[in-house]
């Protein structure tokens, strides 16, 4: 058997996949970076030296959005992220306006372990204090995502699952004026319409686009409006220097169909006992960015950012089993609680690049400085209206719970790219952090008495190191990385939950490493291939134990907060993508048929991590402790895999995937069996298909056509203790979309 059909052989036996359910196995497929060829979907990645940042020796994965069949409409994660390894994916709603994401096992809430971006400055709400994504564009609106696994720390900042970018479209070409407009009609009252402007003059270059969308929801009580707006205006001052500006704005509107117990869920995944349940995050973001090259080795990037926004939910919420009916004696419901966030933060990041000759051979250092102010103003348990509808208003004069967190973060960075040889690269790194957080304010009110929280500031500064390593083989190269990592205390970690918990006053921020070791390439001009294996190392991981007071059994106990221990992800990562037809020389005729493979196989365990429960009654409490040495971290598949086949001829192309993942568990216990609430238990494995076709006709038009959860499939992502709802969170049934698109 010769090369070309053993290739072959390996790649059809993966189909086998389809068919099959999330369990063990030992092949592993190589995978990796893919020439995009018409609309032929595979991960671009990124060049060595890009911009003003180095991504040397660093895994990556660049997902351009037009190359790939996708329900982008309503921010199918499951297909956007699908050709990368190792995505987790939560599915809060079936609105799509908020997507969580996380890689290699670690917690997908809102993004909240990457360093979220979109074109290069910060979109959440704070990234010390609350990292969680409330926004990100519409899909619609972006030219591609760019993903950088754990080795971005040294040059982006915290969080130990790396970059996530998204970068807008900016489709002016040599045009003066262009216009795009996609308008799709779907399932279960889904209207939506995104029009866009765009235009380039000798001097100026401009971009708007306004996305609205609304629907009744897959769910019962899940109806949504959004709308995303975004202005971007450019000034080239020179062949060497551009001034721009720009400004995003999101306001919407969610019904929240809240969690299940697993009996609700197995009963009927689309009910819903919650129809007083709303959210809403208006959002704003604006940056202005300076781009210049002072000289012909050196290159500099100014941003000035900022963000004005807001968290606000109003519900009743207590737990699934629990009905939320008219209360007898008032004849009316129940009050609903009220929670607001108010974020005001503003920051500036200086970048450069210098290039230089050493030994020959050009090297390349990066360079860089941040920084950074974050203004959160909590309000909490305010007391609601016990009306339907959306609205904020307290029936009190002040809230129970206000706080008032500050932050403050000074950074800078170097990486150096040294080309060793030609073939061969080393960039080792630094990066400084301090970071100062500041708490004040009312915890809660009992009576006329205000209990308040100590006024604290805490100030920390340390280094972070790394290095990675690339080597060029003719048409593939290996790579390798080492990275430190750390993920700053929570806002929540240092607000007590009631007023007899005590919170550690030396605790500390999350540290470790990400470290990568990998081979890519390609072979021949058909099959595209990353195989990479990973190791986290998560340090100082935070949570509550039982002590006494003043350490006498006699006395009650209290909850202590504090740090308990570490866990460990490892794993290997593949993505394969082979175009059949090109291999068998048959693709001029019939066109492009590939079939596409990402696999992840993962073992996220607690190294150690402590844990205490009680027994018995005053004087004759008993405290035990244990460690979760060998428990699975929370919501970590064992194996996440998703596989597709995309044919594409003659502006037509449509793509067939589906995605499997294997079970979880929802808390670090490990608890098998679900609580009557359904906030706590394992969540079962899934298997959900997946179609989209695109046809684009007459140069300037365009059909969109989507079924997602083909085999409407019942299956769920996430237990919910609070937003958005206690209980199992229901993934979204069969739904299907239409849209319409013209480009001039």
């Amino acid at each position: 058997m010769n090369l070309r059909s053993s290739l072959l052989a390996i790649a059809f036996l993966a189909t086998g996949v389809f068919s099959g359910q999330a369990q063990d196995t030992t092949k592993v497929l190589p995978l990796q970076e893919v020439i995009i060829e018409g609309k032929r979907a595979v991960p671009e990645r990124l060049q060595d030296v890009e911009g003003v940042s180095i991504y040397s020796g660093k895994k990556n994965e660049v997902i351009r959005l037009s190359s790939i069949d996708a329900n982008l409409t309503t921010n199918n994660a499951r297909q956007i992220f699908s050709r990368v390894p190792g995505v987790t994916i939560w599915e809060n709603d079936g609105t799509g306006i908020q997507i969580a994401v996380g890689a290699r096992g670690l917690n997908p809430n809102r993004s909240w372990e990457f360093n979220t971006r979109q074109n290069g400055y910060d979109i959440s709400s704070d990234i010390f204090g609350y990292p969680e994504a409330y926004y990100n564009p519409p899909m619609e609106a972006v030219e591609k995502i760019e993903l950088v696994r754990g080795g971005a720390s040294l040059q982006f900042g915290s969080q130990f699952g790396g970059l996530l970018n998204y970068v807008l479209k900016k489709e002016t070409g040599n045009k003066p004026f262009t216009f795009q407009s996609q308008n799709t009609v779907g399932s279960y009252g889904m209207l939506s319409a995104y029009n866009a402007i765009s235009g380039n003059t000798k001097k100026w270059n401009y971009s708007v686009y306004n996305h609205y969308r609304k629907g009744n929801g897959w769910r019962q009580n899940g109806q949504y409006e959004v709308r995303n707006t975004h202005a971007f205006l450019q000034y080239k001052i020179n062949a060497k220097t551009s001034l721009s500006a720009e400004y995003s704005n999101m306001d919407y509107q969610i019904q929240q169909s809240s969690g299940l117990t697993d009996a609700q869920f197995r009963a009927d995944s689309r009910q819903s006992f919650r129809q007083r349940n709303w959210f809403s995050t208006p959002w704003n973001v604006a940056a202005i960015n300076l781009d210049t090259k002072l000289k012909e080795n050196l290159s500099i990037n100014v941003k000035v950012f900022g963000l004005i926004a807001e968290r606000n939910s109003i519900g009743f919420i207590a737990t699934p089993n629990i009905q939320d009916t008219v209360n007898t004696v008032l004849k009316e419901y129940n009050n609903r609680q009220v929670d607001r966030d108010f974020y005001k933060n503003i920051g500036s990041e200086l970048r450069g690049i210098y290039s230089y000759n050493l030994f020959n051979q050009k090297s390349n250092l990066a360079f860089g400085g941040r920084i950074y102010q974050a203004n959160t103003v909590r309000k909490q348990r305010g007391k609601g209206d016990s009306e339907s509808h959306y609205n904020t208003n307290i029936l009190t004069e002040q809230f129970p719970t206000e706080l008032a967190f500050k932050t403050n973060n000074v950074a800078f960075f170097a990486e150096n790219l040294f080309k060793v040889t030609k073939k061969f690269s080393v960039t080792p790194g630094i990066r400084y952090e301090n970071i100062v957080s500041d708490i004040k304010g009312r915890l809660a009110t009992t009576g006329t008495t205000e209990v308040n929280v100590t006024p604290e500031s805490t100030q920390r500064s340390f280094f972070l190191a790394g290095i990675g390593m690339e080597y060029q083989l003719k048409s593939s190269n290996v790579y390798a990385n080492i990275s430190q990592a750390y993920r700053p205390v929570l806002f929540s970690d240092i607000t007590p939950p009631a007023t007899t918990d005590v919170i550690d006053e030396n605790l500390q921020d999350a540290s470790g490493f990400n470290a990568d070791l990998g081979y890519k390439g390609s072979f021949f001009d058909f099959l595209n291939f990353d195989v990479s294996a990973f190791y986290i190392l998560y340090n100082n991981r935070i949570g509550t134990i039982r002590r006494f007071i003043e350490d006498d059994p006699t006395k009650e106990t209290y909850q202590f907060r504090t740090n308990l221990g570490e866990s460990a992800n490892r794993g290997i990562e593949a993505y394969i993508d082979l175009n059949i037809t090109k291999a068998l020389k048959m693709n001029k005729k019939v066109g492009d048929v590939s079939l596409f493979a990402s696999l992840a196989f993962i073992n996220a365990e607690y190294v150690d991590f402590k844990t205490t429960s009680i027994t018995g009654a005053a004087p004759n409490v008993i405290i035990d402790e244990v460690s979760l040495k060998n428990n699975k971290v929370e919501y970590a598949p064992s194996q996440i895999h998703n596989i597709g086949l995309t044919y594409s001829s003659k502006g037509f192309s449509t793509t067939l995937q589906t995605r499997i993942s294997s079970e979880v568990f929802s808390d670090a216990t490990n608890t098998e069996i679900p609580n009557g609430t359904g906030t706590i238990g394992k969540i079962d494995g899934y298997q959900v298909y997946d179609l989209s076709v695109e046809y684009n006709f007459l140069k300037n038009y365009n059909i969109r056509f989507s079924i997602n959860n083909l085999t409407d499939t019942k299956y769920a992502t996430r237990r919910a203790g609070g937003y958005p709802g206690p209980g199992l969170i229901s993934g979204e049934g069969r739904t299907i979309n239409l849209g319409l698109g013209i480009k001039l």
